[in-house]
């Protein structure tokens, strides 16, 4: 569909590109350039951020249980459970209220899904691992 070739070989525009989403892409290339510092960068940042939310979960004493295996995790969707589904649901209210919100794991799979994409600021990864670790204390 961004093959000029493909518009040039029909003699008219076979179909409207996605225009719209061809100029998010831009914005977000720019951002990623120039804000972030590139692939490598976004790479590192992503990794660290994951990995204090994992690090988090590793060291509950299994009161957070990850989903994934530790070679297979995410680095944007960080799965787990907790001790029961009542304990879960609380997890969920109560971080609402720290204004963590949509943690709520698929419907098919349930648990707590958090989602750190690329826009997702290391501050909010750090009030989702304090939430963490103060939940536990309380709750553990």
């Amino acid at each position: 569909m961004l093959d000029y070739r493909t518009f040039v070989e029909k003699g008219s525009r076979p179909n409207t590109p996605p225009v719209f989403a061809v100029y998010i892409l831009g914005l977000v290339c720019e951002w990623l350039i120039n804000e972030v510092g590139g692939l490598h960068a976004i790479l590192e940042r992503n990794t660290a951020k994951a990995a204090k939310v994992y690090g988090v979960i590793d060291s509950s004493g299994g009161f957070y249980k990850g989903h994934a295996c530790p070679a297979s995790r995410s680095l944007m969707n960080v799965t787990f459970r907790l001790p029961s589904e009542d304990l879960e649901a609380t997890f969920i209210k109560n971080a609402a209220l720290e204004g963590l919100t949509d943690l709520k794991g698929h419907r098919s799979v349930g648990g707590i899904r958090a989602s750190i994409y690329n826009a997702m600021p290391e501050e909010g990864v750090e009030a989702l691992c304090q939430f963490m670790n103060d939940f536990k204390s309380s709750h553990g």
